[in-house]
């Protein structure tokens, strides 16, 4: 019964943070916009990893993020290495396809993939600031998996979809956005304290960065892009 609550309230983050990016680029314009070429990129590599697992056994040993190992590149290579089994490999890659999706066409592929690394990097340093390092590390992967950083990425669109709706001041109109955002801190929290759950507090990371980011890097971006209109479509 453990395991299957854990499973669904990460599961239920994720729709959280998937419907968050849906309402900030708005859903009705995304078969209007461009190839996420960041998004092609972080799949491609995760499926490369699951298909290098597939034909070598030594795969895991090699590029997992085993802690009684040495290797300066495992932090990285073991996020490309799937260890669920079938459905939680499948589950890595397909939200790591669509929330990769979603952060590319609203943050660009470039910052897309620097906000992803640092969902890569950061996590293990803030553990050690707050306390939360050893036994109780915030990180989900476990030597290995992708979804950490994607908890990571997506937790940014929340954010973002927060400051844009503080912004923007629309009143009522808004204020399912608005809950709809800060509920991915507030479930991410809940989740940690209750199941030492490292998907949630790492989504409170990713939501931090991408509030400072949206203030310091992007402020453009927190308005639609006003070359789509509703019907999807480019404006001519």
């Amino acid at each position: 019964m453990g395991a299957l609550v854990f499973n669904v309230t990460t599961a239920a983050l994720m729709v959280l943070m998937f419907k968050g990016g849906l309402a900030l680029l708005g859903e009705d314009t995304l078969r209007g916009r461009r190839v996420p070429w960041a998004a092609v990129a972080l799949t491609g590599l995760a499926l490369t990893g699951v298909a290098l697992q597939l034909c070598w056994a030594g795969a895991m040993d090699t590029f997992g993020s085993d802690p009684a190992r040495s290797g300066w590149w495992r932090v990285v290579t073991s996020v490309f290495m799937q260890n669920g089994g079938l459905f939680g490999g499948a589950w890595n890659i397909a939200t790591l396809a669509v929330i990769a999706a979603l952060a590319d066409w609203f943050w660009g592929a470039p910052l897309t993939l620097g906000l992803f690394l640092a969902g890569i990097l950061l996590p293990e340093h803030i553990d050690g600031l707050v306390g939360a390092g050893g036994h109780h590390s915030t990180d989900p992967r476990n030597f290995a998996g992708s979804s950490g950083a994607t908890y990571f990425l997506g937790a940014t669109l929340a954010s973002a979809l927060l400051v844009r709706v503080i912004r923007t001041d629309r009143g009522r109109a808004r204020g399912k956005e608005a809950l709809l955002a800060a509920g991915v801190p507030v479930l991410g929290l809940a989740i940690w304290f209750a199941q030492s759950n490292g998907h949630g507090l790492v989504s409170v990371y990713g939501f931090l960065l991408g509030a400072l980011t949206c203030l310091l890097a992007r402020p453009s971006a927190l308005r639609p892009d006003p070359a789509f209109q509703q019907t999807g479509r480019p404006a001519a």
